[in-house]
């Protein structure tokens, strides 16, 4: 079953982009909280062994992105794994993964804003700004206001354009590219052997510390998988890419590759150069590694370049939400009047709608919680494109494949069944709030969308 097609009737958006938008758009989207955040709660989790929860991650990861890239190129049209759900899976199983990805990419819009919050605050509190203004209610304070401040900064450029908010993507993920340069090189020679001893302090399968936090080898990998996604985020720019068949590929698999090196180095060096127990949790780990190391300068650097580049995060994922619920409302399954584009090919109505949404989550919601549960939905996501190109090998083997993945079906199998394992690696209750969050959709589609859909295709 063919989603309903995009129309003539404001419906349409504009083809802008080319692979380095692409490529930019990816890398911007990888590249951000996952490394600059989250490498504490890995560290937290795992100890030293945060490094294999990468490696881990990476490579379920990559299997995906393959893929994706096979899939995206196969059927270029805004919805990623939704779309591709939508035609091989059927309406029913697509409904469930769009829903999953209204929750993927709202926690990780607003994971990112929390983020950037942890670095912006130590910068804004020295000139007077309230510590209880910078911090959720979870954590003491009333609401997060640099998070949901930032929100709305994205939010305002998406709306303004799609090509100009690539563009000042492409510069702003230079800038952060630069920045962990400096930390490898400032960290990497500080690096001490016997801090990665020992190495798994808390085994590799989840298992519960007598803290009661769920930690383990995998259960950190459960978490900053988080880091690794984000090149799902540029199948979504598929009907504004100029030359989908060829660029979308370039997009998906260029960037993991770029962003698989660049995790690898700063992952080692900021292991090595500091115990893990100092900073693990921390809102700002690899400035506090810098400043470990007497490093202070370069660590007010770091933060500074953080808060003007993880904002490319906030673009890649904004962008690519936006796009998912569009493309929902153009099939029916949404009120069709979210779908209506600006006089400049832009989604206005519902970027905005989305970033109202996620900065309440920010405002409200500690990171690692928000992160937890965003992971539930990707890996949703992306056991479903995994199948969906495993089905498409079997029902149309000689269907013109730009990108073909190597390997398919052990590609497709090692995607499946990682994203399994590192569902069940999550913490209990995120599992159970994302069944919950599920079978809310579900209601909502039997009792809403499936008659609009229907009547549409009628």
């Amino acid at each position: 079953m063919a989603p309903p097609a995009p129309d003539a009737h404001g419906h349409v958006l504009a083809r802008t982009l080319s692979w380095p938008h692409l490529v930019a758009l990816g890398v911007g989207a990888i590249v951000g909280t996952g490394i600059l955040t989250l490498i504490g709660v890995g560290a937290d989790r795992a100890g030293p062994s945060v490094i294999l929860s990468f490696v881990i991650a990476g490579a379920i990861c990559s299997c995906a992105a393959l893929a994706y890239a096979e899939m995206a190129t196969m059927i270029p049209t805004s919805g990623s794994a939704y779309t591709y759900s939508y035609v091989v899976l059927g309406e029913v199983i697509a409904w469930v993964i769009g829903w999953s990805l209204i929750l993927e990419y709202s926690l990780v819009v607003s994971t990112v804003a929390v983020g950037w919050s942890g670095y912006a605050a130590p910068l804004l509190t020295p000139l007077g700004f309230p510590v209880s203004l910078t911090q959720g209610p979870e954590l003491g304070g009333l609401v997060n206001v640099p998070a949901v401040f930032i929100i709305a900064v994205v939010a305002a450029l998406l709306s303004v354009g799609t090509k100009e908010s690539a563009t000042l993507n492409a510069v702003l993920v230079v800038v952060k590219l630069i920045a962990l340069a400096v930390f490898v090189a400032v960290a990497l020679p500080h690096f001490d052997a016997a801090n990665l001893h020992p190495f798994t302090p808390f085994g590799f399968a989840k298992s519960v510390s007598a803290d009661g936090v769920e930690r383990g080898v995998m259960a950190a990998a459960a978490i900053i998988f988080f880091a690794f996604y984000g090149f799902d985020a540029i199948s979504t720019a598929a009907e504004e890419t100029k030359n989908p068949g060829r660029d979308l590929a370039i997009g998906i698999v260029g960037s993991m590759v770029a962003c698989a090196a660049i995790y690898m180095l700063v992952a080692v060096a900021a292991v090595g150069a500091l115990s893990f127990t100092r900073f693990a949790d921390s809102p700002e780990p690899l400035a506090l590694i810098l400043r470990g190391i007497g490093r202070p300068g370069f660590a007010t650097f770091l933060a500074v370049s953080a808060v003007i580049a993880l904002p490319t995060v906030l673009l890649g994922f904004l962008f690519g939400q936006s796009r998912i619920f569009f493309v929902m409302a153009r099939d029916g399954l949404l009120p069709q009047a979210l779908a209506k584009v600006s006089s400049r090919g832009t989604p206005v109505r519902i970027t905005v709608m989305t970033a109202v949404l996620v900065s309440i989550i920010a405002g409200i919601m500690p990171i690692d919680a928000i992160a937890a549960l965003a992971n539930a939905g990707t890996l949703a996501a992306f056991t479903a494109v995994c199948v969906a190109m495993l089905v498409m090998r079997r029902r149309a083997p000689d269907a013109p494949r730009t990108f073909r993945a190597p390997a398919a079906w052990p590609v497709g199998i090692v995607g499946v069944l990682g994203c399994v394992y590192l569902f069940f690696s999550l913490p209990s209750r995120t599992q159970l709030y994302f069944v919950l969050w599920n079978v809310a959709g579900l209601v909502l589609y039997f009792a809403w969308g499936r008659r609009r859909a229907s009547a549409m295709l009628g």
